[in-house]
């Protein structure tokens, strides 16, 4: 008997918990597949915590392959789909080689990119946080501003190198202001050359408070919060063009800094506009079920999806709403295949929470509001409980624990090769010696590295002593 083949797009909260159902259900008569640009799973809810230390940056992340043995799993970047041929083309490996994958029934749950709404300068200055490598590489520049504020000869440029600027009072935006906050003031006592007042972290939002989402109350209290703790919150503004050296808002105010982190601004999947379904808010239109009308075998979810809910509105684009989908989901695609009715897709949102730094927290949880340590620990302990795997929440848990006792790390993770030299004569002759030779032979002592500095080139000696 032909099994009925499944392609899953996209490897977040909806595509893998679809994957997860098929999983559990290790049905015979199906072949699944999922496809992801990555070969783990982010829980994106603790991704402010790696830029500011707080967790290691493979705690927060699930290998797919170990969280899937019957599901099928392709590591590649989906290129195309055609929809009349029922094939997915999918681009891996290092020279970009493609392969047409075939289906049957075809899952959209790919999520969304960045969006700069083509603000002059942005794309090209700005820092985004929404992968682990921009966790990373937000946790980098951090810590190379305060590396080279530091030193004597950046007193022209300190004010920009210790100005950071986020856009964006959301979710997103808000943790990452209090926990890059904290990550700055706890190493800022190692830096000698550097004070306090000498920092600034400004949250740039357009609304009269953040976090909209909870309501004025906790939104006043969590901007209330974050100012007594010296970030400086500029409502009612936006972004509205940035250079290498400074960011312009929209009140006419020019901030000189070299560090703008954009967490304001999201679309759909550009893959999607390729497709001719029927579409709302460049999303595409499903039913209850999440199926796309007149388009049999055709399915979508998550930031993919205008998905309708009870009120004669839509699920809202959260985790928490994307996980319940992928699972109903895969047991309507059963569903259909056997002939059986749909369920529609029915869930209203148990919460909603945010860590503001400092253990402190506002929360709003079946409709009862939480602010300061109380919805902190709350929030830890529900992400702590949803993070999947329990090798991972260990990790997590222990990492919490540790930071009651010690400070933050504010090590960088670099990615560069080790110095390497292919003709030692040639190094001499360029006068490159210093630091090349320091690094390149182990055997040299600090004596002669001195020497070498004070005296110029001369024979280095021998690596076999």
């Amino acid at each position: 008997m032909k099994k009925t083949r499944v392609l899953i797009l996209g490897g977040g909260f909806g595509g893998l918990y679809a994957a997860l159902e098929f999983e559990k259900r290790c049905d015979p008569d199906f072949e699944i597949t999922l496809i992801s640009q990555e070969n783990f799973f982010l829980f994106t809810p603790m991704l402010h915590e790696v830029a500011a230390s707080d967790l290691d940056v493979t705690h927060i992340v699930n290998p797919i392959r170990k969280m899937l043995r019957y599901v099928r799993f392709f590591e590649g970047e989906v290129q195309s789909v055609h929809l009349a041929e029922r094939r997915a083309v999918v681009a891996h490996g290092f020279d970009r080689h493609t392969h047409s994958l075939e289906y049957d029934h075809i899952v959209f749950g790919l999520g969304c990119v960045i969006n700069f709404f083509n603000i002059p300068g942005l794309r090209d200055k700005a820092h985004t946080m929404k992968s682990l490598g921009d966790a990373i590489a937000l946790r980098n520049r951090l810590i190379e501003h305060l590396e080279e504020a530091g030193t004597d000869c950046a007193e022209k440029d300190r004010v920009a190198l210790l100005t950071f600027v986020v856009a964006g009072g959301g979710f997103a935006g808000v943790e990452t202001t209090g926990s890059i906050n904290d990550l700055l003031k706890d190493a800022l006592p190692y830096y000698p050359n550097l004070k306090p007042e000498m920092l600034r972290v400004i949250l740039v939002h357009p609304g009269d408070f953040v976090l909209p989402e909870l309501g004025e109350e906790l939104g006043r209290y969590a901007s209330r919060k974050l100012a007594e703790r010296g970030v400086e919150i500029r409502p009612n503004t936006r972004v509205k063009a940035v250079t290498s050296r400074e960011v312009e808002l929209t009140d006419g105010t020019r901030i000189e800094s070299f560090t703008l982190v954009w967490t304001a601004g999201t679309t759909p999947h550009p893959l999607l506009d390729q497709l001719d379904l029927p579409k709302e808010h460049n999303r595409l239109k499903v039913n209850a079920g999440m199926g796309i009308k007149g388009h049999p075998g055709i399915w979508a979810l998550g930031d993919c999806a205008m998905i309708p809910d009870e009120q004669g509105g839509y699920q809202p684009p959260t985790a928490q709403h994307a996980s319940r989908e992928g699972k109903m989901l895969a047991h309507n695609i059963v569903a259909s295949v056997r002939g059986d009715a749909l369920r529609p897709f029915r869930f209203k949102t148990l919460g909603l929470l945010a860590s503001i730094g400092r253990r402190t927290g506002v929360a709003r949880i079946l409709g009862i509001n939480f602010s300061g340590f109380t919805a902190w620990w709350l929030w830890r302990t529900i992400y702590l409980l949803k993070l999947p795997r329990l090798e991972k929440k260990l990790r997590v848990a222990l990492d919490w624990t540790l930071d009651l006792f010690f400070t933050k790390d504010f090590v960088q993770y670099l990615h560069e090769r080790s110095p390497t030299i292919d003709d030692v004569s040639t190094a001499h002759a360029s006068g490159v010696v210093s630091e090349v030779s320091r690094l390149a032979f182990s055997k040299v002592n600090q004596a002669e590295t001195a020497c070498l500095l004070q005296e110029g080139p001369r024979p280095l000696p021998s690596t076999n002593t």
